[in-house]
């Protein structure tokens, strides 16, 4: 009787069935609940938020909390044919067709929307990118006037690179390579060049950053993939290069089966959605990869399984492993993989894969049932915010703003939603420089973050602008100068309170 129990329990409960598919919730958008007391904001438009301490666990939050990419298909319809009785459905879908309108418009171009690539190749040649077609067209004052109230004060600059061109080309115009640059460049070849490569100080130079032409191996070193020892990397590499492509031979063939079909099925509608902006990942042979990727590492690690956002992490190994084949003056986003031997391109793969469970391997316990790390490190900057600002955690508070509701994508895709790829692979320079940088300084990093807004996040006065402000913030036009700023905050702020004993305290 016991074991009809048990069987009934985990068929009737499938999703809670640790290695199942744990879907992203997160900062998309307020929650809504008909059943809830609803609190009016100006315009007529309905939205309210719940004190953190009646849901026990996350995936009862989820259940009123929805991302964008969790409505399947038959949601939508479900979703369009039954509106809350309570809510005007024609001001909602309107309203809602605006925003999603005016997001889109500012992912694809800040300052003024053209035409997205929808398919990775047209008439056989990969598109350019929106970014790179932004750079010789004049920007529009009023559709930045009309769209964006809150970046009137930002100066009007060109759009660089999605994936920066140059490792150390900045949003402020800096020169692409000073006499510094290039002295710290020699010193990595020196360290890399060594018999025996001193870990310790190429974490030390990597902090400030590393320069493109030598962060795929120094990333490879970083990570743990590659050994110290110069004699030993070429056999270490062809040892796990093999021993993926094994795993493809022995488990891939599987992802059709029954047990393994809607991991499989949900990475393969994820896939296309990874930096929808970037021509690069729009290619047919670039997703395959990232499936085979994805699906081998989610086998392997039952106790999380696949789970949306892991795909975002898979990419910025991936473009670092693939600018070594690419010219200094090209543009990695818009590189056509094709071009390159199949060698070379199951090496990145392999590489990519590797590198990338590495990190998982620190951070699991974000991905794994219930996802307590990323529970347990939203708590964490909630305390952290209240000693380091009282005035900004005052104001979330005042407008009932959970920090769950902005910082869980936070922590679950480790900044990438929030930032440019080319500031997410500099602010990876530091991370894997630093001792737990994913895991524990990842935490200082969105605080100093989050005071970086201070000033906006003050002047908005309702539940929905707060929302909105902390779900799409400004910044497309970050580059080297403005990641650099915020690591020296964030480190600043580790150095204050890390090992203070009132850190936590309420």
């Amino acid at each position: 009787a016991m074991a009809s129990d048990k069987k009934q329990f985990w068929k009737k409960n499938a999703s809670r069935v640790p290695g199942s598919i744990q879907p992203v919730y997160g900062a998309q958008h307020p929650p809504l609940e008909a059943r809830r007391p609803r609190k009016k904001i100006k315009n007529n438009l309905i939205f309210h938020s719940f004190p953190l301490d009646i849901f026990s666990h996350t995936d009862e939050f989820a259940m009123n909390t929805r991302d964008a990419w969790d409505i399947s298909d038959n949601e939508d319809e479900e979703f369009s044919a039954a509106p809350s009785p309570n809510l005007n459905s024609k001001l909602a879908m309107a309203t809602a067709t605006q925003v999603l309108q005016n997001h889109s418009r500012l992912r694809e171009n800040p300052e003024r929307c053209q035409s997205c690539p929808e398919h990775g190749q047209h008439n056989g040649k990969v598109p350019k990118s929106s970014s790179a077609a932004q750079l010789s067209q004049p920007a529009d004052d009023s559709f930045v006037r009309n769209t964006l109230p809150k970046q009137r004060s930002l100066p009007l600059r060109p759009v660089i690179p999605l994936v920066a061109r140059i490792s150390d080309q900045n949003a402020s115009g800096a020169p692409l390579m000073t006499v510094r640059e290039k002295t710290r460049l020699e010193k990595f070849k020196q360290l890399l060049a060594s018999p025996s490569t001193d870990l310790e100080e190429l974490r030390k130079q990597s902090w400030s950053g590393i320069p493109r032409a030598v962060r795929p191996v120094t990333w490879r070193l970083l990570s743990g993939y590659l050994p110290a020892n110069m004699e030993r990397r070429e056999n270490t590499l062809q040892r796990k290069r093999d021993e993926y492509f094994g795993f493809i031979q022995q488990y891939y063939n599987s992802r059709n089966e029954e047990h393994h079909q809607d991991t499989f099925r949900q990475i393969h509608i994820d896939i296309p959605r990874t930096n929808p902006l970037i021509p690069l990942f729009q290619q047919p042979s670039v997703q395959e990869i990232f499936e085979r990727i994805l699906f081998i590492w989610a086998i392997r690690h039952p106790a999380s399984g696949y789970v949306q956002g892991i795909n975002d992490l898979v990419t910025p190994f991936f473009v670092v492993f693939l600018s070594e084949f690419v010219a200094a003056e090209e543009d990695v986003e818009n590189f056509d993989v094709t071009t390159l031997p199949e060698d070379v391109l199951k090496n990145i793969e392999a590489d990519s894969f590797w590198c990338m469970s590495k990190l998982l391997d620190g951070i699991q316990d974000n991905y794994t049932f219930a996802q307590p790390g990323i529970q347990k490190k939203v708590k964490a900057l909630e305390k952290l915010i209240r000693r380091i600002d009282e005035r900004v955690h005052s104001h979330f508070q005042r407008y009932e703003v959970e920090y769950l509701q902005f910082a869980f994508r936070w922590m679950n895709n480790l900044l990438m939603r929030e930032l440019p790829l080319r500031c997410t692979i500099r602010l990876w320079d530091t991370y894997q420089a630093e001792a737990e940088g994913f895991s524990h300084f990842h935490l200082y990093v969105c605080a100093a973050f989050l005071i970086k807004w201070k000033k906006e996040i003050l002047e908005e006065r309702d539940f929905q602008g707060l929302l909105m402000l902390l779900q799409n913030l400004p910044t497309i036009h970050w580059g080297n100068e403005e990641v650099g700023l915020l690591l020296a905050e964030a480190y600043r702020l580790k150095y204050m309170f890390a090992d203070a004993p009132n850190h936590y305290r309420p």
